[in-house]
């Protein structure tokens, strides 16, 4: 059976960032978020003009307190006529409401955005009146595992539950008739950030609302399998026509995600002769026993482009068709190649797992320590522990709740300080980073032996 992915864009509204607008009327905007301490301004500034060299049509910055929405001040003046600046703020509201008057988009995440169910609504509703006196953009942010304790309580830690942390959102600005809102669902597992998005577009479509859409797999990785990752969550989504911004989260220096994102938007423009130019076919197979094949064949020349088009083309097939097979056929590139991508990807779609599988942040100004060393240290510690789901995190206020499905996680707590959780359940707090790691392979080794 030939299969031709749809890619026709959802229609949405269009909203104002700045000197940008981001809607289903206007292309996909690419951005990434700086991994600098916000206070380090020239370091952040010299990271901005790297990331605007790259391409980025937005640029975030963690915004802790008002000492970091004061640096930002600085920074956004140093760089005013390039790209917005969006500013991530989480758990205190005071700090969103000064940031809106700094730079064009706040982010905000509901799932500790307020804690207090009664005064949620008055605050969301003053950060309105904020940002509509200074024409800034809001975004609506929820990550998996990082849910109030009111919706996990009612709905556990399911797409449901995320979709319900926006729509409380999304009802209060609409009924205030403010419209200047982007909408993120993310997960680091890929089936669940599609899922939780899909849903989110039925529920909006059904109470009449067209938000348009940031995505991205959080805490994708780095290298290969972090680029295979994001493009098998972000491509499903695309090939349904549905996104208007998006971000490739990557172990790396931010400025790199930038041409991995082009790829994909170029990928899926609406110029369907970038994609539908008679090099490409993909083919879903019958097996025996109701499960089926994918076959994907290409004629593109360089590797890494054909690594994001594979991963970015099969997702939404294996999904869709509830495939278990993925056969890669393109005669630029050795059949062993080929088998080890056809493997990556699979695993990246959860649907097998061959290896070690590896969750860990793109860092930001939280992170206290070298994250892109310790990544590789943790893998190559780990790289032999078949199955086994392996989170490294910057900092704790994101990292114990977007590493959800991790089997361990290595989080920081503090300058050169790591705690250690199996599951979602800290077992070692505060250890020298120097110990970690042989910590970490401790735990998983007396856990093997006493399971």
């Amino acid at each position: 059976m030939q299969i031709k992915l749809e890619n026709k864009r959802r229609k949405t509204s269009n909203i104002q960032v700045g000197n940008i607008f981001i809607g289903s009327d206007y292309p996909i905007r690419v951005q990434t978020m700086a991994n600098t301490s916000t206070n380090d301004i020239d370091g952040s500034v010299e990271q901005a003009r790297r990331c605007i060299e790259a391409g980025t049509e937005l640029l975030r910055f963690t915004t802790q307190g008002l000492r970091e929405v004061e640096s930002l001040k600085e920074i956004h003046a140093q760089v005013l006529t390039a790209v917005p600046l969006v500013a991530d703020v989480h758990f205190n509201s005071e700090v969103a409401d000064a940031a809106a008057e700094v730079v064009e988009a706040v982010r905000i995440n509901p799932g500790n955005y307020s804690r207090d169910a009664s005064k949620l609504e008055e605050r969301f509703i003053h950060l309105l009146d904020i940002c509509r006196a200074h024409e800034t953009a809001i975004r609506i942010g929820v990550n998996h595992g990082s849910l109030s304790e009111r919706m996990m309580d009612k709905y556990g830690d399911t797409p449901l539950g995320m979709v319900e942390s926006v729509m409380e959102f999304l009802r209060i600005a609409v009924d205030q008739e403010f419209e200047n809102i982007v909408i993120s669902v993310k997960a680091s597992n890929t089936r669940v950030m599609v899922e939780t998005v899909r849903l989110l577009v039925k529920t909006m479509q059904h109470e009449h609302m067209a938000f348009p859409l940031h995505l991205g797999v959080t805490e994708a990785g780095e290298g290969e399998d972090g680029r295979i990752k994001s493009a098998v969550g972000i491509g499903a989504l695309l090939a349904d026509g549905i996104g208007d911004t998006i971000r490739v989260s990557l172990s790396e220096a931010p400025e790199n995600e930038i041409p991995v994102a082009q790829d994909l938007v170029d990928y899926f423009s609406d110029d369907e002769s970038a994609r539908y130019d008679g090099s490409v076919t993909a083919e879903v197979l019958d097996n025996i026993g109701g499960e089926a094949e994918v076959r994907y064949t290409s004629y593109e020349e360089d590797w890494d482009l054909f690594c994001l088009q594979a991963a970015a083309e099969c997702g939404k097939l294996l999904w869709d068709y509830k495939a278990t097979e993925l056969t890669l056929v393109n005669p630029n590139f050795s059949e062993t190649k080929l088998n080890f991508l056809s493997k990556d990807i699979l695993q990246a779609a959860r649907v097998r797992i061959y290896k070690t599988e590896y969750i860990s942040c793109p860092g930001c100004g939280r992170t206290m320590f070298d994250l892109q060393k310790t990544v590789a240290e943790v893998k190559k510690a780990t790289a032999h522990l078949t199955g086994l789901k392996i989170a490294v995190m910057g900092c704790i206020v994101n990292g114990p709740g977007e590493m959800a499905d991790a089997d361990y996680g290595y989080v920081g707590a503090g300058r050169d300080r790591i705690s250690l959780y199996k599951g979602k359940e800290c077992v070692l707090k505060n250890i020298p980073q120097e110990e970690a790691v042989e910590k970490l392979l401790e735990l998983i080794e007396h856990d093997k032996n006493n399971h």
